[in-house]
């Protein structure tokens, strides 16, 4: 084995063994998409690479996580798609339920071009008890570039991906048959007694008041709204705003400061995650909003003196 070749072999082994160390902190499926696509991807020399989620009840394959021009920035992934079991590449791996490296695209009918043309592509499934979960899929734009090595390689990740999923599957079970009395805590904690208008409520704070552990109470949002503790947190602030907006008690305040006594801590956060909720500005739904309640009462009006 010559000099480039032992680098090569000592980076893919440091980037399986970053990946296998780094999955004890993830504390979802979305996680683990996202850690293979960005950490080992990357650290294995490709340009792209996708991960597939299968949807059992539409017979579709999804696209979950994203490394190269599919992912922009942040969680985003450009130009989303959905590939019927079956259909392209990725569907016949994942009908087939077995890996397949394809040298030359080109020259394969079933390619289905995505965000650009790519001559080469592997494509592994992910399996979880013996059922399909999702497909790892990488392409390149030079012809032949994949190897037996890299299948070798992305099938350990695969196992790996499929072992912690397990994990966190046995962990929600395991946190729906004992949170309920805590999230019931928590949705009174909020409805009631509004900790939410608090701009320093964090989580471990949170998790004080109900007696369990930061990371259980992550953990538990995530598995009954399906949503991080800030979004969850969010949701009951902008509910609040939304309401005093229109409300003729908080007439005399200004749209921020409304948005402060709901619990936002300043301009920046409440306007980001309003339009993160909603997809619009404070200003702009209260606009709409007022403009339309107008109207609704100005057509009840006509009909009374018709």
């Amino acid at each position: 084995m010559n000099t480039n070749s032992i680098g090569e072999a000592l980076d893919e082994i440091r980037a399986i063994s970053y990946f296998s160390t780094s999955l004890h902190e993830k504390e979802s499926i979305e996680e683990v998409f996202w850690d293979v696509t960005r950490n080992v991807i990357q650290r294995l020399g490709f340009v792209d690479c996708v991960v597939y989620a299968f949807d059992k009840k539409r017979n579709v394959l999804v696209q979950k996580a994203a490394y190269g021009k599919k992912n922009p920035s942040g969680a985003i992934i450009y130009h989303q798609i959905e590939i019927p079991l079956g259909k392209g590449i990725v569907g016949h791996v994942a009908l087939n339920k077995q890996a397949e490296i394809i040298p030359n695209t080109l020259g394969d009918p079933r390619y289905i071009i995505d965000d650009e043309v790519r001559c080469s592509e592997i494509c592994v499934p992910i399996f979880v008890n013996d059922q399909l979960f999702g497909i790892i899929d990488s392409e390149h734009p030079e012809k032949n570039f994949f190897t037996e090595r890299h299948l070798h390689l992305l099938t350990i990740v695969a196992a790996l991906c499929s072992q912690k999923i397990k994990e966190l599957q046995a962990r929600s079970r395991k946190i729906l048959t004992t949170a309920n009395k805590y999230f019931k805590k928590l949705e009174t904690l909020m409805r009631t007694h509004k900790i939410y208008r608090d701009p320093d409520l964090g989580l471990v704070a949170t998790a004080n008041l109900l007696g369990i552990s930061a990371c259980y109470l992550s953990s538990m949002i995530n598995t009954y709204i399906k949503v991080g503790f800030i979004d969850y947190i969010n949701q009951y602030r902008i509910s609040e705003v939304k309401r005093n907006l229109l409300s003729s008690q908080y007439s005399h305040y200004t749209i921020v400061s409304v948005g402060l006594e709901a619990g936002f801590n300043s301009k920046s956060a409440f306007y980001s995650a309003f339009k993160k909720h909603t997809g619009i500005t404070p200003s702009r739904y209260k606009e709409h909003t007022t403009r339309s309640s107008r109207s609704t009462i100005q057509r009840y009006q006509e009909l009374v003196h018709v």
